[in-house]
């Protein structure tokens, strides 16, 4: 019989050739599987139903928000129907397991006047600094705004993923499906400045121009750990909590702004990158709930 871990990476392998998945995604899956693994005594093969029950019993008395819950048991879900599938089990002790309920939480929101100072701020610093770390945080701003990349996308650009004179740049998604992204007049003319300063850099120390963003760490370019951090001291000069900035604070305000200002959401789908929908529509639900507190506080009759 195989061990529990043989099986997680056999499921990890799968998803990895198959799917196209992610080494966050990966991460995440072995994470949750190997939990799970260590809470079981009879291991992954064997468990049954009632035991994964159990299990998710004492994540909700360890007070594991209602997502996280529902992320886990996702990945739990996925990985008894490819052991089903791939005949290891005989069963899948998943079916009739009920998810934890989930309210729709809304992303954080920046407003168009902050989303402009943090643009002006780094701005200001690259114009004042000239130097490649203040370019490529305002190069990385700008098209963080301008085109709502994921953080992984964003920091992970090859370098040929620009084309000189192009307003636009080439991105491989989730799941390696690729796309283009349209890039507006003002985050080209950003990238431009960094790219030429990181040009003349590598030519001069002999680097090998394989990422956009390049970095000395494990990975080889800036890493979303570090942009999230180079984002928040940023913000923290305009008085931002580092609570309500992130990268993914930006992709919102990206996709809130473009609907606010009347552009169609199945655009914007596209320009997200998602494959359905549904995940694109909660930015609806952002501009219905900003309407309501417009009408409540502003309408003459709101106070009667």
């Amino acid at each position: 019989m195989a061990s529990d871990q043989k099986l997680i990476n056999q499921f990890l392998d799968m998803l990895g050739a198959e799917r196209g998945a992610s080494s966050n995604t990966l991460q995440s899956y072995a994470h949750d599987l190997t939990q799970l693994s260590e809470n079981s005594v009879c291991g992954l093969s064997q468990i049954n139903k009632e035991q994964i029950r159990d299990y998710l019993t004492v994540l909700e008395r360890n007070e594991l928000a209602p997502r996280t819950q529902a992320r886990k048991l996702s990945t739990l879900r996925q990985f008894f129907k490819f052991l089903y599938a791939e005949g290891i089990r005989d069963d899948n002790p998943l079916l009739g397991v009920d998810s934890p309920k989930v309210g729709q939480s809304l992303p954080k929101l920046l407003s168009e006047q902050q989303v402009d100072s943090l643009l002006e701020r780094a701005k200001k610093h690259a114009e004042e600094k000239k130097d490649m770390k203040s370019l490529r945080l305002h190069a990385l701003i700008e098209l963080l705004y301008a085109s709502g990349l994921r953080v992984t996308e964003l920091v992970s650009l090859p370098f040929a993923a620009v084309v000189s004179g192009k307003p636009y740049i080439y991105v491989k998604g989730k799941g390696g499906k690729e796309r283009i992204v349209p890039v507006n007049e003002r985050a080209i003319r950003s990238l431009n400045n960094y790219i030429d300063s990181m040009t003349s850099k590598s030519e001069k120390d002999n680097i090998p121009r394989k990422w956009l963003f390049p970095s000395r760490g494990a990975k080889g370019h800036v890493t979303r750990h570090r942009l999230a951090q180079m984002l928040k001291e940023l913000g923290a000069e305009l008085g931002i909590l580092p609570s309500q900035l992130s990268p993914h604070v930006l992709r919102h305000a990206f996709a809130t702004h473009l609907l606010s200002h009347g552009a169609d959401l199945r655009a914007v789908q596209k320009m997200l990158g998602h494959s359905d929908i549904s995940t694109t529509q909660i930015y609806t639900h952002v501009l219905e709930e900003r309407l309501k507190s417009l009408v409540y506080q502003k309408h003459p009759l709101s106070k009667s």
